[in-house]
Formats: C-alpha cells, sequence, structure tokens
C-alpha cells in the first residue's frame, strides 16, 4: 500500500500518517520524490486489516489518494522507489550511464594466476575483478577452491591493481569472513533462495550481487532481493546468469535476455548480464555480451582466464586475454550507440 500526500502536506500530517500505519504494527517508509511525499507500508498487510486501514488512511488530513501495491515484493520494486539505485563500490558506479565490466577466472588458482589475470582487466578497461575462492561444484571431487588463501590472494591483487574484488559467499557464517576480504559479496545462483544466507547478506550492509536461479521466475528473483532489502542492504546488484535450457546439449543455459527491460521496467535495481554462465561456451559469450548492452544491461560478468585450457573450472566458456581485448573494443562501440559508455 503507498499513500501519496497531497503537495501541501505538513510534517505533522506525514507523522500522523505514518503513526497510524505504525499503530497496526506495520512498518511504514517516507518516499520522497518531485514535489510530493509518499508513505509506503513495505510489510505484509494481514487481509482483515488491509481494507479497514485503507479507509483510515484515505481520509487522514494531508492524504491525496491511497493505491495497493500490485507487486509481492515492496523494497524492490519501482512502485516504491521510481528512481534508478545507484550502487558505487570505491567509486565504481553500477546504475549510471557507465557499463561496469567484471571478469578474471571462475576460482582463484594461485597468486600468480590471479595477478596475471587482473593486470589483463585493468589493461583492458574493466573495473571489477573476480574469484571464486569457494567453489560449489555438482561433484564432491572437482576442485572446490581455496578457500580463505584464496581470498587473501584475491585481496592482494585487488589493492595491488586499484580493482573491486567480488567473490561468492556460500553460506551464512562465512558472510563476515568473505565481507572483510572482498568489495562485493556474490550470492549464486544455487542459493538464491538459501533465505539465512540473504538475511545475513543483508544485515551486514555489504554490496552484494545476486545471481538469479536457473529455475526462478523473475517474482521469485525479486523476493530474494527483497530479502536484502528488508534487511536494510540497498547495495543490491540484480544479476541474469541464464536459466535452464530446453536444448541441452548446445548451451549450458539460456541466457534469458528478456529479464533485462523487464527488470528495470519493474525494480530499480541494477542490473548484471553472466553470459559465461548464460551461455556455457566461449565462443558465443561475445555475442551474448553485446545483446545484453543493446538490452540494457548496467553491467557485465565476464570469465577470462590467462589460460582457458589449465583452469580448474569453467575453462570451456572463460575467455583467453586477447579475445577480452577485442570483446572490450565492440562493447565500447556498441556502448557509445545505444547512449552509454564503457
Amino acid at each position: 500500500m503507498i499513500v501519496v500526500m497531497s503537495v501541501s502536506a505538513t510534517e505533522e500530517e506525514l507523522q500522523q500518517v505514518a503513526a497510524t500505519i505504525e499503530s497496526r504494527g506495520l512498518r511504514s517508509l517516507r518516499m520522497p520524490g518531485g514535489d510530493r511525499v509518499a508513505i509506503g507500508i513495505p510489510s505484509a498487510i494481514p487481509t482483515d486489516v488491509r481494507e479497514p486501514l485503507f479507509q483510515t488512511l484515505s481520509v487522514l488530513p494531508g492524504v491525496e489518494h491511497v493505491t495497493h501495491v500490485s507487486r509481492p515484493y515492496k523494497l524492490a520494486s519501482r512502485e516504491f522507489h521510481r528512481a534508478d539505485t545507484v550502487v558505487e563500490v570505491k567509486g565504481v558506479c553500477f546504475g549510471r550511464r557507465q557499463i561496469q565490466v567484471i571478469t578474471g577466472p571462475c576460482s582463484v588458482e594461485n597468486y600468480g594466476q590471479m595477478r596475471t589475470a587482473a593486470q589483463v582487466a585493468k589493461a583492458s578497461g574493466a573495473t571489477v575483478l573476480r574469484g571464486g575462492a569457494f567453489k560449489p561444484r555438482t561433484s564432491p571431487y572437482a576442485f572446490q577452491g581455496l578457500q580463505q588463501e584464496g581470498l587473501k590472494i584475491l585481496q592482494e591483487v585487488g589493492y595491488e591493481t586499484g580493482l573491486v574484488t567480488i567473490s561468492e559467499v556460500m553460506q551464512p557464517d562465512l558472510v563476515g569472513v568473505v565481507a572483510s576480504y572482498v568489495d562485493i559479496l556474490q550470492i549464486g545462483a544455487r542459493n538464491m533462495q538459501n533465505f539465512p544466507l540473504l538475511i545475513e547478506a543483508g544485515r551486514s550492509g555489504h554490496p552484494v550481487m545476486l545471481k538469479r536461479g536457473p529455475s526462478a521466475t523473475i517474482d521469485e528473483f525479486l523476493l530474494a532481493a527483497e530479502y536484502l532489502l528488508h534487511y536494510n542492504n540497498a547495495q543490491v546488484l540484480l544479476c541474469e546468469r541464464g536459466v535452464h535450457p530446453l536444448d541441452r546439449g548446445y548451451t549450458r543455459n539460456t541466457l534469458d535476455l528478456n529479464a533485462v527491460p523487464v527488470l528495470k521496467e519493474i525494480s530499480h535495481l541494477p542490473v548484471i548480464v553472466d553470459p559465461s554462465h548464460g551461455t556455457g561456451v566461449s565462443r558465443y559469450v561475445p555475442a551474448m555480451a553485446l545483446a545484453a548492452v543493446a538490452a540494457g544491461a548496467d553491467g557485465l560478468m565476464v570469465e577470462m582466464h590467462p589460460n582457458p585450457r589449465e583452469a580448474l573450472s569453467d575453462g570451456a566458456q572463460s575467455l583467453t586475454p586477447a579475445q577480452l581485448q577485442t570483446l572490450m573494443a565492440q562493447l565500447r562501440e556498441l556502448a557509445q550507440a545505444v547512449g552509454r559508455e564503457i
């Protein structure tokens, strides 16, 4: 529910509306915008309270009109937050004119590998370095990551090159540990609905990039983001990384680029696209990266490894340094054509 106040509403009238909402055990949220203020109710309103509250709020002094919110998520919706959210991390802004590129290997393997990857990323114009330290793998025999040692390497290389860093956190009790080493927490697709993890990441206040689950609807995706916002973390990035494919054997996933304009329309949060996981095949990554920019993405996450053939994970979808440089040149041309920059 949103209460739209009149242009001439006084502070006393605003406080009366908020007090009326909170007297029902609900949360009120002041929403400044333009020449008037609105007050939203981001809480779930019990059925027996909804209509009586609607009637009470409608006749309070200073109230222009009251509307019901159509989305199951509140804080992630443009109905509650009309302006685009800008997430700034060490001077790197997601959600403005510049499209940010996140790149690096799937896994942190050793210092030399990450140092080389960071130098390539920096030279190409990317602003964020990725590297997995805790690796959730389908097989228990696959490389599981260097864990805390990997975080230390990522942090050190980030300091040396001036790149913002991002790495995945997999469980609630590790949120503080990972946040102490990297600038952005990544919540992977498998953990999109790991609600204890979402709650801890929200409480941390640390910037979070939330990946869409492979079977998740857009509403489910935004409800997961709602957990982060509900626990007072406004620094949230949404990442489309592909859904389960119909044609198995051609690509790892189906990159749902429809989701980009849809998310930009119904949510105010910045949208990142991961064409590497979206395709799983390195030769398809450039085309999907370019398509994501054309669709309106605020950022890209592109896997790059100094030597993909020797990668301990996801080598098949990783670009070589030379391929990344070529792609970045193409992205700059396209970004300019659609009124953006890289």
